[in-house]
């Protein structure tokens, strides 16, 4: 689907089956989603009649179902349909002549366990499957790019030999445009040919393929008569003109590719799905005690599979841990950048990072069917709710597209009464000049100036952007943005830095217990051998105010997930959390607690020497936008995993009423508070930097991705910036005001195009259609036209490159 044209024709096609209900559609992703009521072996042909009526390349991609499918390949596919199927295998179906894919329960038999009932057929895994919208994508592209190029190709001589001053041969010129354009019309515009039709005669749309058919094949065939009679010395008074063909197709290839190219960035949202990992290291405890491991491909993992997560590795798939302590970092759901105590009997999910620990962990839930796709699924849903604003160009080509037609009728009609009655001229003059007022009408009228008045603008606008340290993925996202009316914010790593530092550090002892040793000389000797967030942020407050380790201190060694531990004169001295240090009730620590700030205590002998209360920074940019937003009459909102105490802090901070202020978040909590500002009509715009803001990000009107020097990891910050419209390239909340300011100036050139257009194409279809006396454009001269309209189009575009933000 490359407009809402064609999203509209696949909702009359679907609407007209009657096994067919709930349809939902997504001209962004290039899929529909429906509710299907008679037996799936049915589907074939339920495909086979959209592609029919439709002239889309279509494919089943996901189906709702409790099995799952494995596909393997062998060659003995024959002997495997044959062979009869293991309990819990529902379905063995023959993909190609070697492949094979079987669905089964998983809660009934393993992935494994079905490689294993047919070892006799020695099938392999298949390779694992690419996504197929973006398969689908990129061949489209690839087929565009080469329609585009040899178009291009055909186009240029017949250009060259119309317009520039080359010696007289005008029969070798007219030769060679006719089978140049003759190329062009069947090689490159076929497809226009069957889309224009299929919607005409199933669906009852005029679409702009109509248009481009009518106009292209008038002007070629035309020519042709044009040349034949130029064959025989009776030469017609307008000629032939066949570059008005081949250059209109080309252009509109040019704007097809465009097009394609925009729509397949929005897919990789999809791209959620490539956090899960590919392998996993199972561990299997035989009968005699021992244990052993092995890797092997994440499709074939089975409940109750117990698997090893390495230290500094990302978590396979949802489970509980067996065995084993760890931090990890699980800013993937809760966007909070401290990693989480993890040992026996905790839960963990798939896609978040494990810490310097190495776990043992009992599989809960499959890849496939866990915390990462549950994600990518909400993301999903997101991309199908429809915006208000889309395809305002081809709705305008709707109605122009009758409109010139009738036009173009009435031309050629008035013409020959006027050749006949007033000019009494022959009928059969008559008629000629009226036809080649009629084909100037609708060569001269294409609405290329209309079809490109949003793609260069924003194709412009796009390097612009960069300049600023923005990207965004589709033009509704620079069109929307100005329309903003609440704008919610994630606090840590987006509205704060995402690096911790000490906000409070209360020295209860000066110096460790009975001896001359400074206490902070003997933190800073704990810390320094660690690299965990809080304790880096310690060591750097020690070392900016002078302080030097204390060599005393041996013995230093940090403890898993609870904090770093050492000795000073035969006594243990110690550094961590207040749960670990029994120090949660303490006076001097509750209050740290109960005010939402990270703590780190440190003990000598168990007796409390000092704690630091830890807090992120806001970012310096921050009141300068809220300033902005507030300009622009934008309410702002915060939305966070952290404790309720930490938020208000921040919403404290920068003025925004509680109200409008949201703690302990999940990512589906974000999503549905942006929901209900959408349901009073509100256009939200959502900022965050990690993958548990995905959701929202995909929800709001305006998903805004920042980077993050606190994102977790390439793949969380991959994740939540393939589900954002705009991604910050930047650890700076300036490019937000940046895409407000450039949506606006984006909208005023837009609104410049559309006006040029209209005005163009008034005074042209006036000037084709011989409105003004003793003036008009000849057929030959319509394609000229092109340029004429395009050319101030490209002009008002390239104003933005001065813009600053």
């Amino acid at each position: 689907m490359t407009c809402t044209g064609c999203e509209n024709k696949l909702i009359r096609t679907l609407k007209a089956q009657p096994t067919i209900s709930n349809i939902k559609t997504s001209l962004v992703l290039c899929r529909a989603e429906f509710d299907y009521s008679c037996d799936p072996q049915d589907l074939p042909t339920l495909i086979q009649t959209i592609q029919k009526r439709t002239g889309f390349t279509t494919e089943q991609i996901a189906s709702t179902s409790s099995t799952r499918a494995l596909e393997v390949t062998t060659s003995m596919a024959g002997k495997m349909l044959q062979m009869s199927a293991p309990v819990g295998v529902t379905q063995v179906v023959k993909v190609m002549n070697d492949s094979v894919r079987v669905l089964y329960d998983p809660h009934i038999i393993g992935a494994r366990d079905v490689m294993a009932s047919y070892e006799t057929c020695s099938p392999t895994l298949a390779s694992e499957p690419k996504d197929p919208a973006l398969t689908a994508g990129a061949k489209h592209i690839r087929m565009l790019l080469l329609r585009t190029v040899v178009s291009s190709l055909l186009t240029i001589p017949v250009l060259v030999m119309a317009w520039a001053p080359l010696p007289a041969h005008p029969t070798a010129y007219a030769i060679s445009s006719l089978v140049l354009a003759t190329l062009v019309q069947v090689a490159i515009a076929g497809p226009f040919y069957s889309n224009a039709f299929k919607s005409l005669f199933f669906s009852g749309l005029i679409e702009t393929d109509l248009l481009v058919v009518l106009s292209t094949t008038t002007a070629y065939i035309y020519s042709i008569v044009a040349f034949a009679y130029e064959m025989v010395g009776r030469p017609l008074q307008g000629g032939s003109f066949f570059e008005t063909s081949t250059l209109l197709v080309t252009l509109i290839m040019f704007g097809q590719l465009a097009s394609a190219l925009a729509r397949q960035r929005a897919v990789a949202a999809l791209s959620l799905r490539s956090l899960q990992q590919s392998t996993a290291t199972i561990v299997t405890t035989h009968p005699d005690g021992k244990t052993s491991e092995e890797t092997i491909d994440a499709r074939l993992l089975q409940y109750d599979d117990t698997f090893r997560v390495l230290p500094d590795s990302t978590i396979i798939t949802d489970g509980r841990v067996l065995s084993g302590t760890s931090a990890v970092d699980e800013s993937m759901m809760t966007g909070e950048s401290v990693p989480v105590e993890k040992s026996a009997g905790d839960d963990v999910l798939a896609g978040t990072r494990n810490g310097p620990g190495s776990l043992l962990v009992r599989v809960a839930r499959l890849p496939g069917e866990n915390t990462i796709s549950d994600i990518a699924d909400m993301v999903d849903d997101a991309r199908f709710s429809r915006a208000r604003i889309q395809g305002l160009v081809d709705r305008v080509c709707t109605w122009f597209v009758p409109a010139v037609l009738v036009l173009a009728v009435i031309t050629l009609v008035v013409w020959i009464l006027v050749g006949v009655y007033v000019r009494k001229e022959s009928r059969g003059n008559a008629v000629v000049r009226a036809v080649t007022y009629a084909i100037a009408v609708l060569a001269i009228s294409c609405p290329c100036a209309i079809g490109l008045a949003v793609p260069m603008v924003v194709l412009v606008a796009s390097g612009v952007a960069a300049r600023l340290g923005l990207v965004f993925k589709a033009a509704t996202t620079i069109e929307v943005a100005r329309e903003v009316t609440h704008a919610v914010f994630d606090k840590t790593g987006t509205l704060t830095t995402g690096q911790l530092e000490v906000a409070q550090a209360e020295i209860v002892q000066e110096v460790v217990a009975d001896t001359s040793l400074k206490t902070s000389s003997a933190i800073l000797a704990l810390v320094s051998v660690s690299k965990h967030p809080v304790a880096r942020a310690i060591a750097a407050r020690l070392n900016q105010e002078g302080e030097v380790a204390a060599s005393q201190v041996s013995n230093v060694e940090e403890i898993t997930s609870k904090g770093v531990q050492g000795t000073f004169a035969g006594k243990l001295l110690q550094g961590g959390n207040a749960k670990w240090l029994d120090l949660e009730a303490h006076p001097s620590v509750r209050p740290l607690l109960d005010a939402g700030f990270t703590t780190f205590c440190v003990t000598y002998n168990n007796a409390l020497l000092a704690a630091f209360a830890l807090s992120d920074s806001i970012r310096p940019e921050v009141p300068t936008l809220l300033s902005t937003l507030a300009k622009r009459n934008v309410k702002v909102s915060i939305l966070s995993g952290d404790h309720a105490a930490a938020v208000h802090h921040v919403a404290s901070a920068l003025d925004i009423p509680s109200e409008r202020v949201r703690a302990g978040c999940l990512p589906a909590d974000k999503a549905a508070y942006i929901r209900s500002l959408q349901a009073y009509g509100a256009r939200v715009l959502f900022c965050g930097d990690g993958t548990n803001d995905s959701v929202a990000l995909a929800q709001a009107d305006v998903g805004v991705h920042m980077s993050s020097d606190a994102a977790a990891g390439a793949g969380a910050g991959a994740a939540a910036s393939a589900a954002a419209d705009a991604v910050l390239i930047r650890p700076s909340l300036d490019g937000v005001g940046a895409l407000l300011g450039l949506s606006d100036a984006v909208r005023r050139r837009i609104m410049l195009n559309f006006a040029w257009a209209a005005v163009y194409n008034t005074v042209a279809i006036l000037f084709a259609a011989g409105a003004f006396v003793n003036a008009r454009i000849a057929p030959a001269y319509a394609g000229l036209g092109e340029i004429v309209s395009v050319l101030p189009v490209v002009l008002i575009a390239m104003q933005l490159k001065w813009y600053a933000a």
